[in-house]
């Protein structure tokens, strides 16, 4: 029997269902966050994230309060602001989510190992030249780069 196709609505209602997450589920489990679906954490972040998350990340990471606030663009008098609210914005929240995917990124190469991830994101890298992945993923451009370059790390290609 010839396989019906789907009216343009049923196709249109399937396209506009929230997906799963593309991201791994782990890097938002780093900040305390269900993983359910890709609109669910867009709405999540524009709200702001819980100051939680960012405890949650800084227990995961064991960075210094310093590092995690460089990353994510936080300066420090805000930081005593946003934990007696006890929410971020979005803007910070955003950068909050790409720090977690790139720590949990790290984490996938180094097979887990916490400490190894730890050193690599603190050490300078060729492959950025010479710079840290810590200090390159302060910005959108620069985090990108470091996941390329975890890319390539992952499929053998010299940095």
């Amino acid at each position: 029997m010839p396989r019906r196709r789907a009216s343009a609505p049923t196709e249109a209602r399937a396209r506009a269902r929230p997906r799963a997450l593309s991201s791994a589920p782990g890097a938002l489990a780093l900040l305390g966050l269900p993983a359910s679906s890709t609109s669910n954490l867009v709405a999540e972040v524009e709200r702001g994230l819980p100051f939680s998350s960012l405890e949650r990340f800084k227990q995961h990471t064991a960075l210094p309060w310093e590092a995690i606030c460089a990353l994510v663009q936080l300066p420090m008098r805000t930081l005593t602001r946003r934990r007696a609210a006890g929410r971020l914005d979005s803007a910070e929240s955003d950068r909050l989510v790409r720090a977690a995917r790139l720590y949990h990124q790290m984490l996938q190469l180094f097979e887990g190992d916490e400490e190894d991830a730890r050193a690599w994101l603190t050490r300078p890298q060729r492959g950025l030249g010479g710079a840290t992945p810590l200090e390159f993923a302060r910005t959108e451009t620069g985090a990108r780069e470091v996941e390329q370059l975890l890319g390539r790390l992952e499929h053998g290609v010299v940095a």
